[in-house]
C-alpha cells in the first residue's frame, strides 16, 4: 500500500472551495471506484484553514500509476488550475509498528 498526502493551498478559501467541488463534481467518487484506490478523503487543517489535505491511498503503484495516466488527472488538472492552488506531496509506505508502540496506539 502506498499512501500520499498531499496539501493544497490557495487564498481566500480556494482549496476549501476546490475540495468542495471535487466532491461535488462526482470526481472524489469516481476516483474511489478506480481499480486500486483504498482512500481518497480531504481535510480542513485547523491550524492553517486556507491548506486542506489530500490523504489518497493505493494498494500498489501499478494502481497509482493507472490513476495519473487516466482522465481524471486532467479534471484534477483543471480544478487546481481554476482555484489557483499550489501543492506539497509526502509519500508513506506503512510499516508494522514496534511494540513500543503499543502503549501510544489506541485501537
Amino acid at each position: 500500500m502506498i499512501t500520499i498526502h498531499l496539501r493544497y493551498t490557495g487564498r481566500n478559501g480556494a482549496a476549501r472551495a476546490f475540495a468542495e467541488e471535487m466532491l461535488s463534481s462526482g470526481t472524489v467518487s469516481d476516483i474511489r471506484r478506480e481499480a486500486g484506490n483504498l482512500r481518497y478523503e480531504y481535510a480542513i487543517l485547523l491550524e492553517d484553514p486556507e491548506t486542506v489535505l489530500l490523504i489518497d491511498s493505493w494498494a500498489d503503484q501499478a494502481a497509482l500509476d493507472r490513476h495519473h495516466a487516466s482522465p481524471m488527472m486532467a479534471r484534477i488538472s483543471a480544478l487546481r488550475e481554476k482555484y489557483d492552488l499550489h501543492m506539497t506531496a509526502e509519500r508513506f509506505i506503512p510499516a508494522d509498528t514496534s511494540p513500543s508502540d503499543d502503549g501510544f496506539i489506541r485501537k
